[in-house]
């Protein structure tokens, strides 16, 4: 299987999840015209499972080393397994929680109270479970990136903001989404042996653990999206039988793309975390805020009806966000 050994590797690959999971919304945004999230996320959680099983069938089973995926989760422990698959069902109540919060609060209360709090657990409990990387240059690096969040709920704080919104709900529902964020990770990382070349007996390798996390995450939307489906905590309600009756071929795809871009991240996130430790690779990837707000700010144009001064506080939001990624990468 595809072995990363180089931590110049790693970091490249953990930037490419940073931009992957800054991204994937866009398809979300490409498709909300025409039919509701609850609709969009069947067909990106298939994306996410198809794309795990095309890496654990190709770069997961070629080459010498490691263990290929047929033989890895045919000998998985039943404990490494059960860990995987409760990462991915947290890991999407996390999502979907956050898409809500979204909805009921506006991204300046949703974003940087979920994100913020997801990063600083993801980070101490991975670092305590691995303490790989100095931890007085990660941990700086890490309250630097929070500090560019928090800027960055500032500057969605001074848009024009919609009527109606209701912060307190929307606030309750991000400390739940933050929380469940924050452990998704340690319970898959849990499940990897973190010598891929010769992974210890029971353990899985990131290829099969991707898998069992992506069939958690799609099962589960039989607890969490299916009751907003019909009970929804904002919008409308969405039958099932709009799936097939609203969904054309374009919407499917563009769903399962997202799912797709979202899984590149999430895979080289474990791929990585071999040569520069999970508390690195995910402290790296969560950086996502800033390429999220980087799409917001020059493609999307969502701060054209900013007030003045709001340029000053993008190029703040940025320089802490680059800077605190700097110190995480030199932790190493």
């Amino acid at each position: 299987m595809l072995i990363v050994e180089s931590y110049t590797i790693a970091v490249a690959m953990c930037l490419i999840t940073m931009l992957c999971w800054g991204s994937w919304a866009n398809t979300q945004k490409l498709a909300s015209n025409e039919w509701q999230f609850q609709l969009f996320y069947w067909d990106y959680s298939l994306g996410v499972l198809l794309l795990t099983l095309l890496f654990a069938f190709t770069i997961g089973s070629s080459g010498e080393e490691g263990r290929a995926f047929m033989p890895d989760i045919s000998q998985a422990g039943s404990e490494a397994v059960r860990s995987a698959f409760i990462g991915g069902v947290v890991f999407n109540l996390a999502n979907i929680l956050l898409v809500v919060a979204i909805d009921i609060a506006g991204m300046a209360v949703a974003f940087p109270v979920a994100i913020g709090l997801a990063l600083v657990i993801g980070v101490v409990t991975n670092y305590i479970a691995a303490p790989v990387g100095d931890p007085v240059y990660l941990f700086a690096g890490v309250g630097l990136v929070t500090a560019a969040i928090v800027v960055c709920a500032l500057i969605y704080a001074r848009l024009p903001q919609d009527e109606g919104r209701s912060v307190g709900k929307g606030l309750a529902i991000s400390v739940i989404a933050g929380i469940a964020m924050g452990f998704f990770y340690r319970f898959v990382a849990a499940s990897i042996s973190m010598d891929f070349a010769n992974p210890e007996a029971g353990l899985m390798t990131p290829y099969s653990a991707g898998v069992v996390f992506a069939v958690g995450l799609l099962v589960s939307n039989i607890i969490w999206l299916i009751p907003l489906m019909y009970k929804p905590l904002s919008g409308e309600v969405a039958p099932i039988g709009e799936y097939f009756s609203k969904g054309t071929p374009r919407l499917h795809l563009v769903g399962i793309l997202g799912g797709a871009i979202w899984c590149v991240g999430f895979s080289f996130s474990f791929i990585a975390s071999g040569a520069a430790g999970p508390a690195i690779s995910y402290g790296l990837g969560q950086g996502a805020t800033m390429v999220a707000a980087f799409w917001g700010v020059f493609i999307w144009k969502e701060f054209k009806d900013a007030p003045e001064g709001t340029s000053m506080m993008i190029t703040a939001m940025f320089a802490l966000f680059f800077v605190g990624l700097g110190l995480i990468v030199y932790s190493r």
